[in-house]
């Protein structure tokens, strides 16, 4: 380690070492700091440092340690600066290092303004003579420990009573270590000013020999690093910050899937219950997630046989995503199933959703549909709660069901829910889903015509699941903003 020069020493400077070391080598340093302290402002985010995102905290926090490193470089190579020039050694400017064209402060000088209404450099140095008991403390390191500049300078049995007992120590070691065994000093601590604040210090120093090889003196170089240190905890607690956030929503996405595992219908594949005579209906239903496979919704599909004989077909959406979606979710779908096993109509079942929806413990809205299908008459009862109808496909042809009035679930108390009857025909084809199926960046929800433009395909299913593999080709890519369910119904012959 070389020698430190003291900005308030008036002995012969160091050598230069080559034309690289010079000032204007310096000035260039100068220069490309500043330059990038600018560009690190600049990509600084504006939001506070409480914002409630962990990740613009954590940025906050990186930005502001790589400007408190970038604020220490500029403060030691203005010093440098002055030690080559050989001028204003006994006046160091903490203006001196900005920006260009700016008035002001760096990140520790506007710190330090504000807690000691003084603007004094980060950087301190001393001397202690061994062989004449002499001391030699700079100004800036009067500031450093906390003392007036009228005080004097401590001796090194004095100074540990300026450090915090708990280091106290950890400097007599590193006093000890560099006087006794000739070992360079590297460390920090904290001192403890008068009014009780505490700053946190990197003491660097060596010992210096006489002719005889003993230690003639000490000298050390005194840096404050508190807001430097603050920075770092600043990224480390953000850093943990996000990751126990990263590590909840992993434990949450993870729940909402097993859920909705547990609660959608386990069939894969199609479906089939009896319509009467040798004919079946055929169901075949898909799930799909989202491009953003983190956000796990409320959609949902059910096929069930009825004990009269009937069927029951349904497909609903909730708001939300996550557990509290795919719970509410849970709960609705065990209702449905419960009520039209005990034979209620398509519409009570809306009112008595609405009903168990308006006295959740997380209040949510939903849209649902539910037919039955009676195997004796062939006819469709369907009710629907603020959801897209049902499209039936007959003769190469598709429209969407003329809708009973029905609002969204939980949206009003009491409302009154319509049915509709629809007869079906050998060979119908009905699709049903929730409006995720058709929404990307580029169509609207509401909008059934790409839907409908699949009849001729569809018209040539010979299966359900020949159907469902049409709207899989056409609507199961990359793209969707939301999750979605399909459900496509083949009447057989």
């Amino acid at each position: 380690m070389s020698s430190h020069v003291f900005a308030d020493r008036s002995g012969e400077q160091p050598p230069r070492r080559g034309p690289h070391a010079g000032p204007v080598a310096v000035d260039a340093l100068i220069s490309r700091t500043r330059r990038l302290r600018g560009e690190v402002d600049a990509v600084r985010p504006d939001a506070p440092v409480d914002e409630e995102d962990p990740h613009v905290r954590w940025q906050r926090a990186l930005c502001d340690l790589a400007v408190h490193h970038l604020d220490d470089l500029g403060v030691q190579l203005d010093q440098l600066r002055e030690g080559l020039d050989g001028e204003g050694a006994d006046e160091y400017d903490p203006y001196a290092f900005r920006p260009a064209g700016t008035g002001e402060l760096f990140g520790y000088e506007a710190d330090h303004a504000q807690s000691s209404g003084s603007l004094l450099s980060r950087v301190g140095s001393a001397e202690w003579n061994l062989l004449t008991d002499g001391v030699n403390w700079s100004d800036e390191l009067f500031a450093i420990l906390g003392r007036p500049l009228d005080s004097g300078a401590m001796t090194l049995d004095e100074l540990p009573s300026v450090v915090h007992p708990d280091d106290q120590a950890l400097l007599t070691a590193l006093v000890t270590g560099c006087l006794v065994d000739g070992r360079p000093i590297d460390g920090e601590f904290r001192v403890v000013h008068p009014d009780g604040r505490e700053r946190t210090v990197h003491m660097m120093g060596e010992p210096v020999l006489d002719a005889d090889g003993s230690t003639a003196s000490m000298w050390a170089v005194f840096r404050d690093v508190s807001a430097l240190r603050r920075s770092e905890q600043a990224v480390r607690d953000s850093q943990e910050t996000l990751r126990r956030q990263q590590h909840a929503e992993r434990t949450e996405h993870r729940l909402a899937v097993e859920l909705q595992e547990a609660v959608l219908p386990p069939w894969h594949g199609s479906l089939t219950f009896p319509l009467g005579g040798p004919a079946e209906l055929d169901v075949a239903a898909r799930y799909f997630p989202s491009a953003n496979s983190a956000l796990i919704g409320g959609d949902w599909y059910d096929a069930l046989q009825l004990p009269g004989g009937g069927s029951l077909l349904s497909v609903g959406d909730l708001t939300g995503h996550g557990v509290a979606a795919t719970s509410s979710m849970a709960m609705l779908l065990g209702a449905l199933r419960g009520m039209a096993v005990a034979g209620i109509e398509p519409r009570r079942l809306m009112e008595h959703l609405n009903q168990l929806m308006e006295t959740a413990a997380q209040p949510t809205l939903g849209s649902a549909v539910c037919c039955r299908v009676d195997p004796a008459g062939r006819t469709l009862t369907w009710a629907q709660a603020g959801h897209p109808a049902p499209l039936l496909f007959r003769d190469g042809t598709g429209h969407a069901l003329t809708p009973p009035d029905g609002v969204l679930l939980g949206a009003a108390a009491s409302p009154e829910y319509e049915q509709s009857e629809v007869d079906l025909l050998p060979g119908d084809l009905l699709v049903l889903h929730t409006d995720g199926l058709t929404r990307t960046s580029a169509a609207d929800a509401t909008d059934n015509t790409p839907l409908l433009a699949l009849a001729p395909k569809l018209a040539r299913a010979r299966s359900a699941q020949d159907g469902l593999r049409t709207v899989v080709e056409r609507f199961g890519g990359d793209g969707r903003e939301d999750d979605a369910c399909v459900m496509v119904v083949k009447i057989g012959s």
